[in-house]
C-alpha cells in the first residue's frame, strides 16, 4: 500500500479545490462539510492501512522511497517530488489525518450558518494537504514547501472572520503578526538549506544524513545547519523568542486553534528537528541550546498561563509550555520521548481546544473564564471529555500525558540535566495548578452570567462525537509509551529506533536505574496532584485568598499578566524603530529624495536638454543651411586632423 501515499496526499488538495471552487455553489452545509471531513478521513484510513502493513515486514524494510515526478532538474542539482514513508513520517500522518478529521468533523457543527462556510473547510483541506507534504518529504525542499504552505494556510484561517476585533486589534492584526514572526525561522530554514546544499551537495535525506555520519562532533558548518534550523522551529513550533504570535493567534476560529495548535502546523519546528536529528547529535552545544530554550519556554509560558481568564488564552500558553517539553525532550536525545508527547499532546490539546470551542459556543462567544461558571450541568458531556484531557495533561496516570511527560522527565533526569528537570517539574506543577482553575472558573462553582440572557446547552452530536472519541484517546493514547518500569515494552520508542539509530550511536545513553525511575514517577505524580488540589482548594473553597494574593504580590502579578511585557519590548526595541526608521530613511530619504528625485531629475535634465535642442528646429532654411555647413566643416575637421 506504500504507493497509495500519493493518494493520502492528494485527498485533501482535491477537497480544497472542489469546495474552493464550487464551494459558493453549493448550498448545502452538509455536503461541503462531508466532502471536506471525508477526504480528511480517506485520507486517514489509507494511512492507517499503509501503517499496518509497515508493521508486517521487517524493520529494515519500512522506510520506503515513493517516487511521483522529478520536479527540479538544473545541472547537478535534482529534486523529486517524492514521499518518505518511513516509522517517523507515519506517525506524523496518522496524527494530521486522525485529529484533523475529527476537527473537520466538528468543525461541520461549529461553523453552521458562516457565510463563509465553504472557504473554511478549503483553507482547511488545504492546511492538511500542506502539511502532509511537510512531514512526507523525501527532502529538505519538498518539506519548505510544505512548510511555507501551512505558514500561508495559518494566515488565511487565523485572520477567516477579517472583520472580526480582539483584545489587541483585529483578526488581520493577529494574522499578520503570526505570518511575519514565522518569516524570520523561515529565513533560518533557508539558509540552513544551502549550507546542506554546500556541504553535501544534495537535498535529499537519504543522501544528506548518512554523509553527516563522516562529519566531526562539534564542526562549523554541521552547527550552524543545526543552530538554524533550530531557528526556524523556534517560529513554527512558538518557542522563545519567536513565540509571541501563538497567543495572538486564537483570533481564529476554534476549530483552528485546534488544528493548527494541537496536531499540525506548531508540531512541525519539532519534526524538522526529530528528522534532522543527526545534525543536532552531532553539535552539543547547539543541543543545550534546545533544552535550555525548551525548559525556560515550557516554565514561562506556564506561569503566564496561570492569570489569564480567556480560555483559550489559557490553552495557547499550555500549548507553547508542551512545546517546551518537546524541544526539552530533544535537546537531551530523547528524540522519540519528544515524539511520543506530540502525539499525546495532539490527543489532550485538540480535545481541549474543541472543549472549548463547545463552551463558546453554549455561552453566545464569550471567552472570558471570569464570566462563566456551574456550566457542568448544562454542558455535560463537554465537562466530563474536558475534565478528562486536564487529568491528561496534568500527568494524572493512566492518562496518556503521564505516560508522555513522564518520560521526558525522566530522560532529562537521566541524562544529567538536574537544573533543567528541576525546572520541567516546577512546569509540570504549574500546568496541573492552571488546567484545573481553568476547569474549575469555567464548569464549576455558581454561575456568574446572566441567566436572563444567556441559556447555555449542549452541543450537537456532530461536535460531542469527536470530544467523545479525543477523550478515548486521551485516555489509552499512552498506552503506546508504557515504560519497561511498569511492565511495558515501550512500542513508540521501539517502533522509532530505526530513524534516531545514526543520532543514538552518537549520543551517550545513561544506564537505567529502575529504583531511580519509579521514585521520579512518584514525585511527578504527586506533584500534579498537588497541583489540582491546590487549585480545587483556592478556587472552589477560598476565592478570597485569591484576591490577598494578587495584592500582595501585585507586582509579580503584573509581570505574568502582561507576559513579561515581552510584546510591549518587541514593540519599542523592534518594531517602532523599524517603523520609524523606514519612514525617516527608506520612505523620506531613499524614496522620496534618491528614488524619486533622481527619476525627477532625469525628468528635469531631459526637459532642459530638449529645450535647447527645441531651438534647432525653428523653421527657418537659412538656420537649417548654416548647421548643414557646419556639420561639414567639423566631420572635415575630423577627416583632415585624424
Amino acid at each position: 500500500m506504500y504507493d497509495y501515499i500519493g493518494i493520502v496526499v492528494l485527498l485533501p488538495f482535491f477537497g480544497f479545490i472542489i469546495n474552493g471552487l464550487l464551494g459558493s455553489k453549493i448550498k448545502s452545509e452538509k455536503i461541503i462539510g462531508t466532502i471536506g471531513s471525508a477526504t480528511v478521513g480517506i485520507a486517514f484510513l489509507l494511512a492507517s492501512g499503509i501503517f499496518l502493513q509497515m508493521l508486517s515486514i521487517p524493520t529494515e524494510n519500512r522506510s520506503q522511497i515513493v517516487k511521483l515526478f522529478t520536479w527540479l532538474q538544473t545541472g547537478n542539482f535534482s529534486v523529486d517530488f517524492a514521499y518518505q514513508v518511513d516509522q517517523l513520517s507515519i506517525v506524523m500522518t496518522l496524527v494530521v489525518t486522525g485529529v484533523g478529521f475529527l476537527i473537520h468533523v466538528y468543525a461541520i457543527g461549529y461553523m453552521h450558518g458562516d457565510r463563509g462556510f465553504f472557504r473554511f473547510f478549503a483553507y482547511l483541506n488545504l492546511f492538511i494537504f500542506m502539511m502532509l507534504n511537510l512531514v512526507l518529504a523525501d527532502n529538505f525542499l519538498l518539506m519548505f514547501l510544505g512548510w511555507e504552505g501551512v505558514g500561508l494556510c495559518s494566515y488565511l484561517l487565523i485572520g477567516f472572520w477579517y472583520e472580526k476585533n480582539f483584545e489587541k486589534g483585529t483578526t488581520n492584526d493577529a494574522a499578520m503578526k503570526a505570518f511575519v514572526v514565522n518569516r524570520i525561522g523561515d529565513f533560518g530554514f533557508l539558509i540552513a538549506m544551502f549550507l546542506i546544499f554546500v556541504n553535501f551537495g544534495s537535498l535529499r535525506f537519504e543522501s544528506v544524513f548518512p554523509r553527516a555520519m563522516a562529519f566531526t562532533i562539534g564542526d562549523t558548518a554541521i552547527f550552524w545547519i543545526a543552530l538554524l534550523l533550530f531557528v526556524a522551529a523556534t517560529g513554527k513550533s512558538a518557542q522563545i523568542p519567536l513565540y509571541v504570535w501563538l497567543p495572538d493567534a486564537m483570533a481564529g476560529p476554534t476549530p483552528v486553534s485546534a488544528l493548527i495548535h494541537a496536531a499540525t502546523m506548531v508540531t512541525a519546528g519539532v519534526y524538522v528537528v526529530a528528522r534532522a536529528s543527526i545534525f543536532f547529535a552531532l553539535s552539543p552545544s547547539v543541543m543545550m541550546i534546545v533544552a535550555i530554550i525548551g525548559a525556560f519556554t515550557a516554565i514561562m509560558a506556564a506561569s503566564i498561563g496561570l492569570v489569564q481568564n480567556g480560555i483559550k488564552k489559557v490553552l495557547a500558553y499550555s500549548t507553547i509550555s508542551q512545546l517546551g517539553y518537546m524541544f526539552l525532550a530533544l535537546g537531551v536525545g530523547a528524540f522519540a520521548a519528544g515524539i511520543f508527547h506530540v502525539v499525546t499532546h495532539a490527543f489532550f490539546k485538540a480535545l481541549l481546544f474543541l472543549g472549548a470551542g463547545a463552551v463558546i459556543h453554549a455561552m453566545h462567544e464569550e471567552e472570558d473564564i471570569q464570566k462563566m461558571g456551574g456550566l457542568k450541568e448544562h454542558l455535560p458531556i463537554t465537562y466530563k471529555t474536558f475534565f478528562i484531557a486536564a487529568l491528561a495533561i496534568s500527568g494524572i496516570p493512566p492518562l496518556s500525558g503521564f505516560f508522555s511527560k513522564d518520560e521526558i522527565l525522566w530522560k532529562v533526569f537521566s541524562a544529567g540535566y538536574i537544573p533543567l528537570w528541576i525546572i520541567a517539574a516546577l512546569g509540570a506543577v504549574l500546568t496541573a495548578f492552571y488546567m484545573f482553575r481553568l476547569t474549575i472558573l469555567t464548569f464549576d462553582g455558581t454561575p456568574r452570567w446572566d441567566r436572563s440572557r444567556l441559556h447555555p446547552h449542549e452541543a450537537p452530536k456532530v461536535m460531542t462525537i469527536p470530544l467523545i472519541i479525543l477523550a478515548f484517546l486521551s485516555v489509552v493514547g499512552g498506552f503506546i509509551g508504557i515504560p519497561h518500569t511498569l511492565g511495558g515494552n515501550n512500542e513508540i520508542e521501539k517502533f522509532l529506533e530505526p530513524i534516531f539509530e545514526r543520532s543514538n550511536i552518537i549520543l551517550t545513553k545513561a544506564t537505567p536505574n529502575t529504583t531511580a525511575e519509579y521514585l521520579l514517577m512518584l514525585f511527578s505524580i504527586a506533584i500534579a496532584v498537588a497541583g489540582i488540589l491546590l487549585a480545587r482548594y483556592y478556587y472552589l473553597k477560598r476565592a478570597d485568598a485569591i484576591e490577598r494574593v494578587k495584592e500582595k504580590y501585585s507586582k509579580i502579578y503584573n509581570i505574568l499578566w502582561n507576559k513579561y511585557y515581552v510584546d510591549e519590548i518587541y514593540d519599542a526595541v523592534i518594531v517602532k524603530p523599524t517603523v520609524k526608521g523606514s519612514e525617516k530613511l527608506l520612505w523620506k530619504v531613499i524614496d522620496v529624495s534618491l528614488i524619486d528625485g533622481a527619476v525627477n531629475g532625469i525628468a528635469k535634465l531631459i526637459g532642459i536638454v530638449s529645450s535647447y535642442l527645441r531651438k534647432i528646429q525653428v523653421g527657418l532654411t537659412q538656420s537649417y543651411a548654416i548647421y548643414f555647413v557646419a556639420g561639414i566643416i567639423i566631420i572635415l575637421a575630423i577627416l583632415i586632423f585624424q
